[in-house]
C-alpha cells in the first residue's frame, strides 16, 4: 500500500471536481460482481463524452507521474470510474474483481477529488493481516494498494465524496518483484543526483533494467 500525494495540483482538481459534479450518475451496482453488488450503495457517473475527457485527464496525470509509474508499472487500465457518495451511502466489505474487461486486475487505486470538510465519514478502510487503515485523503492525492486486498468505504453522514477509482493491469505481476524494482528505482535516482552517471551507477541500473526485463510479462 502507498499514499502519492498530488497526483494532481490543485487546479487540475477544481477543475475536475466541477466537471465531476455536472455530469449524469447512475447506480453503482451496475459495475459491481454478484457479491459486491450485495453491499455497495453509491453512484457513478454515466458513459458519456465529459466523464471520459475526466478519465483522459487522470489516465494522463498517472502515466505522467513517476512514483506511481515506478510503484505500479502500469501495463494498462483495466477500468476507471467516477464514483461519488452522498449521505448515507457506503460500500460494505468486499475484494475487487480479479479480472475485468478481460484483464487481470493486480492493484487498485481511489484518487480524491472532494476536499475534506466537504463530506463526514466516506473514509477507505483497507484490512491488511496487522490493522484496518482508515484512508480520507486530501484531493489530489491517491492511495494505491493490491486488489487482493479487502476493503470498505465508511458510511457518508453528510455532504458529497468524489472520487476517481481504477484496477491497474502492471506489467510485474508479483507485488514482491515491484517492490524490488521500486528501491531500485529510488537508489538509482539517489545516487544520480548525488554522484552523476558513473560506473556504480551504470552497473546498478544494468541490473534494475535486467530485472525488470526478466520479470515482465507480455
Amino acid at each position: 500500500m502507498m499514499i502519492i500525494g498530488n497526483v494532481l495540483d490543485q487546479h487540475e482538481v477544481v477543475a475536475l471536481r466541477e466537471a465531476a459534479e455536472s455530469i449524469p450518475y447512475e447506480d453503482g451496482r451496475k459495475t459491481a460482481g454478484r457479491y459486491a453488488r450485495e453491499v455497495k450503495h453509491n453512484t457513478q457517473a454515466g458513459a458519456t463524452t465529459e466523464r471520459d475527457a475526466i478519465l483522459a485527464k487522470v489516465k494522463k496525470a498517472l502515466n505522467r507521474h513517476e512514483v506511481f509509474q515506478s510503484a505500479a508499472r502500469p501495463r494498462h487500465f483495466a477500468r476507471m470510474l467516477v464514483s461519488r457518495y452522498r449521505p448515507g451511502m457506503a460500500y460494505g466489505t468486499h475484494v475487487d474483481d480479479p479480472i475485468m474487461k478481460g484483464s487481470r486486475t493486480d492493484l487498485s487505486f481511489t484518487l480524491f477529488l472532494s476536499e475534506l470538510d466537504a463530506y463526514e465519514g466516506g473514509g477507505l478502510v483497507i484490512e491488511d493481516a496487522i490493522e484496518e487503515r482508515v484512508l480520507r485523503l486530501q484531493p489530489g492525492d491517491l492511495v494505491l494498494y493490491p486488489t487482493s486486498a479487502l476493503h470498505r468505504v465508511e458510511p457518508v453522514s453528510w455532504g458529497e465524496r468524489l472520487a476517481v477509482v481504477g484496477w491497474v493491469t502492471s506489467w510485474v505481476r508479483d507485488p514482491a518483484q515491484r517492490e524490488i524494482l521500486y528501491d531500485l528505482d529510488e537508489t538509482t535516482r539517489a545516487i544520480f543526483d548525488a554522484y552523476g552517471k558513473t560506473e556504480a551507477f551504470d552497473r546498478l541500473f544494468k541490473a534494475k533494467s535486467n530485472l525488470y526485463r526478466m520479470w515482465a510479462e507480455g
